[in-house]
């Protein structure tokens, strides 16, 4: 009857804590976090890459038209 949560010794009649689920969230969160800061800097790093590399787009290159060879027989 060590555990039993009758116990008049025990305030309001409350079970004891589970002192491992608060390490269980605490590990889950850190790996949350751990898997959104290396998502977040790939995603900037991309960013950063595209920017320097950017090809000009369809619009910018304007050329005029010239006509196929042999389009016009």
């Amino acid at each position: 009857m060590i555990d039993d949560p009758r116990d008049p010794r025990r305030p309001n009649g409350k079970p004891k804590k589970n002192p491992t689920r608060a390490v269980s969230v605490f590990i889950v969160v850190v790996v949350l976090l751990v898997i959104g800061t290396i998502l977040f800097n790939a995603i900037r790093e991309k960013r950063e890459f595209d920017e320097q590399n950017a090809q000009p787009s369809a619009a910018s290159d304007v050329r005029p038209a010239v006509p196929a060879l042999g389009a016009s027989r």
